[in-house]
């Protein structure tokens, strides 16, 4: 199909199967309920949320530190939750650290907030 020129699909493609299809067993709502409980937090959905809407894709501490009138341990502690529940990385250069969204997790939690109900 195409609208004013642009070439529009009428499903998304998607490379793996879709994560609800039926109930999730233990494991996987384990693993699931990690990310949730890391995000259960307003700071931590802040933080992700400048972190995923850089410009660059990726957020220095300076300016995470800089947006929140909170201390530099406090906010290093919430980052801390972010990336042990694998939602965030981060990397050194030099004396800052830079923090990354991990997209394949944020993806993950997607078909459960909003699933494709079949008629």
């Amino acid at each position: 199909m195409s609208i004013q020129g642009q070439v529009v699909t009428s499903a998304p493609q998607t490379c793996c199967a879709p994560l609800v299809t039926g109930v999730i067993d233990p494991r996987g709502a384990h693993q699931l309920s990690r990310l949730f409980k890391a995000l259960a937090d307003p700071v931590r959905l802040q933080l992700l949320s400048m972190i995923s809407t850089r410009d660059t894709g990726e957020a220095g501490v300076c300016d995470l530190n800089d947006a929140f009138e909170l201390s530099q341990p406090t906010i290093s502690h919430h980052l801390k939750v972010l990336r042990k529940a694998g939602l965030i990385t981060s990397e050194r250069r030099g004396t800052w650290v830079y923090y990354r969204l991990v997209p394949d997790a944020v993806d993950r939690l997607g078909p459960l907030l909003a699933p494709t109900i079949s008629a």
